[in-house]
Formats: C-alpha cells, structure tokens, sequence
C-alpha cells in the first residue's frame, strides 16, 4: 500500500458521507468500524471498544475520530508499523463486550485489546486479556483498580485514572481548607465500579495529606440515572461545605442543569476532579456557569499551552468539525504508543518483549506540559503524567462553548504517583 492510499484510507473513514435516507444529514458510525491498513498489509491489529449508542455515544464517536488523527500522524512517518484498527460498540455492558473480546482474538486475530469507557466493562475485558495472554491499552475506563488491585502484566492505561485525579483533587482541597476552613464534605458518585473507586480514592488522598473532614452525606445514582431531584433535594436539606462529584458525562450535565434553579451552587461548591471539565460538559454551562464550580478533565483544549496540543486539537477539529472531549485524547494515545512500542521491538506477537517496551514506555503526549514527558509506570502499567485543576471562565475561542477552564492549579506528574506503599496495600499479597 502507498502511502498516500493508507492516508486516503483513513481519511474517508472520516470524512465519508454516512448520510441517512430520512434527514440527509451526517449519521456517526454505530457498528463496526475499521480503519487503518488491510488485514492483510497490516503488522498489528488492534482491536477497541467504545460506546457508540445511548448517552455516552459522544466518548465512542471522539474516541474514533482521536484514533483517525492518530493513524493520520503514523502515515506520515515512513518507518512507522502499519496499523489496522477494528472499533466496535462495548454497548456499555461488561457481558457483551466480554464476547466481543473473545470473537476479536478468534476471528479477528486481534493482537491487541483496546479502549473502553465504562469502569466495570474495561475491567471485565482486562480478565480476558489477562487469561487469554494478550496486551490490552485501556485508553479512558478510570477506576484505578484496574491498575492496583486486579493489575497485570497484560494490562496498560494511557489516560489519568481515579487515582491520579483525586490525588489532585485531595491537594486542592487541603488548600481550599486552609483558605475557608470548610470540614464537611458529601460525594455523589454513579453506583457502580467508577464512583465507589473515585469517592475510596478521594478519602485516601485526603487521609494521606492529614485533612480533616466530616462525611456529610454519600449519594449514589444509577450510572445514566435520568431525575437527580431526590439527591439534590437531600443537599439542600442538609447542605455540606463542599460537594464533590463523579457523574460524567452526560450524567453530570444532567446534573447541573436539574440543580441550576435550586440554588444550590449558591449554597456549597460543587467539584468534579476527574471528568468535570470535560468539553461537552463546558459547552452545556452556557454563557453564564452556575457559581463555585471546581473542574478537572483527563485533557483540556487550552491546558498546557503548548504548540503539541494545540496541534492535536486542531487535527481533530479539521477532521471533524468539533473540538475534541478527552475520550479523544486517550484513545489517539493508545494508537502512539502502540505504534511506537511495536516499532521498537519489530514484532507485535513477541508478547514478552512487547511488555518490556510498554514498561518504563516514555511519549511525548499533547497532554504533557512543556519540560515533561509522559511515561508508564513499569510498576503499575499506569500513564504518569500532571493534572491540571480550574475554574469556568469566559473564553469564546472553542465555538460553541463560551466558558474554558481558567485560574489553573498545577499539580506535578511526579507528586500524584502512588506510593509504593500504598500500592502494595490495595494489592496485598497478590502478584501481579
């Protein structure tokens, strides 16, 4: 295949009129996609799932089009391995895409698992990858479980998890303690793996750092849950100092709309440290962002501003018309550091080699901010890399939101790694 024929490839992957008969309009990809080289020029395949059906079909529909900047990028390098990529829709349930992985490896002959959104979906796929042997690049899932507790060999993450972000998230609050002298703090978390791992997480964080506090309430909605009125009805009952959230996605923008006419952000801050300052969640806040909102998201538009991201951002969007979520970012960071870790060995079904290279693996990331360099922990198989923490402030420049994230805290790659106390405490005496 030339060159220009693998480029044009993935260029009509996305640019292709998938045109319905009813509207005309531009329908995103909703089964299977593949992208990249032919099954029978490509060196690897590689194999993901990602929503592209119900609320969070927006994670699935960014995650392809990060996947297509990223081949995109790869074309371009001579020496670069050929990649063909196979997404599908995880549907958001761990049985179905538990399958999925199975027919992957067997009729696909898939040498790489990748991807998913869902916490308790990408941990049933990494016991797949962990049974069936195969390497498995979890680009947006975030409990930090899959790393500690049920951590691998097989398994890698190249998106901030739980960990990384409450970790963060417990430095800001130490700060915003000794500036207003808050002590009572409630969670409201989605009642599945994610939100229990993120409120565990936070309370480790801020037990480590010495921060006293009172647990004021604990709420936990049904992932997708549709009417958060009782939850909201209970704050304001009985209201904390601070509220931090793990509802993502359009969990969380249902949240803030159904709790904009209550007052309640006029009564506490509301902070969401992992995916709160995600871009469909800036574009919902409108002109005019209810008060006291602390965000954070796995990757920001306009955070660091640094020539790469903002090459990566502007990829995507002459791509697709849209600025990307961090979904996108994720997923285009699994595709690198596939690529650069099967051209460094040469040969993608070398699984021990391929391990050793992913370990201790370093990639310049659009995420990085200038002098840093992302890495993968070799211990934990997790991506090291800074968090940044913000505030909603008037910005028109990423049309149609009108709000970005501004008055940034910074907090170093280096000081979010969990010790190497505390991540033989969560394994225990299992070995990885």
């Amino acid at each position: 295949m030339t060159l220009w024929g693998y480029l044009a490839g993935i260029l009509w992957f996305a640019i292709s009129p998938l045109v319905t008969a009813e509207s005309g309009t531009v329908a995103e990809p909703v089964g299977r996609v593949e992208l990249g080289a032919s099954a029978a020029e490509a060196d690897v395949t590689v194999a993901c799932m990602y929503p592209m059906t119900g609320r969070p079909a927006s994670y699935g529909r960014d995650s392809i089009t990060g996947i297509r900047v990223a081949l995109a990028e790869l074309a371009q390098q001579p020496d670069a391995p050929r990649l063909r990529v196979i997404v599908d829709d995880s549907r958001s349930k761990a049985s179905f895409a538990v399958r999925m992985a199975e027919d992957f490896i067997e009729a696909d002959q898939a040498d790489i698992l990748c991807g998913m959104v869902s916490s308790g979906v990408g941990l049933a796929v990494s016991r797949v990858a962990r049974e069936r042997r195969i390497i498995m690049i979890g680009t947006d899932h975030a409990s930090s479980r899959s790393v500690l507790e049920e951590g691998h060999r097989y398994y890698f993450r190249v998106s901030s998890d739980t960990w990384y972000s409450h970790a963060a998230g417990a430095r800001y609050l130490k700060a915003l303690q000794a500036r207003t002298g808050w002590r009572k703090l409630a969670f409201l978390g989605p009642d599945y793996e994610y939100g229990r791992v993120a409120w565990r997480d936070l309370r480790q964080a801020l037990d480590m750092l010495g921060v006293e506090y009172q647990v004021a309430g604990q709420y936990w909605p049904k992932l997708y849950e549709p009417d958060y009125t009782l939850y909201i009805q209970s704050l304001l009952e009985s209201p904390p100092d601070i509220l931090v959230t793990a509802l993502w996605g359009g969990d969380f923008n249902a949240f803030i709309e159904q709790a904009r006419t209550t007052g309640l952000f006029d009564q506490m801050p509301v902070a969401n440290f992992d995916t709160g300052g995600n871009y469909d969640t800036l574009v919902a806040l409108g002109e005019n962002p209810p008060p006291g909102l602390i965000l954070s998201a796995r990757h920001h538009l306009n955070w660091p501003d640094t020539e790469r991201n903002r090459r990566f951002v502007q990829a995507f969007y002459d791509l697709s018309g849209r600025y990307p979520s961090y979904s996108a970012q994720g997923a285009y960071a699994g595709i690198l550091v596939i690529a650069k870790a099967v051209g460094m060995v040469g040969d993608v079904s070398n699984t021990d080699a391929m391990i050793a290279t992913l370990e201790g693996l370093h990639i310049e990331l659009p995420k990085d901010p200038e002098g840093f360099t992302s890495y993968i922990d070799a211990d934990t198989h997790q991506i090291v890399q800074a968090q940044a923490i913000g505030r909603p402030v008037a910005n028109d420049q990423y049309p149609p939101t009108r709000v970005m994230l501004g008055d940034w805290v910074v907090y170093e790659a280096e000081l979010l790694k969990p010790s190497p106390e505390l991540v033989q405490r969560r394994r225990g005496s299992r070995n990885p």
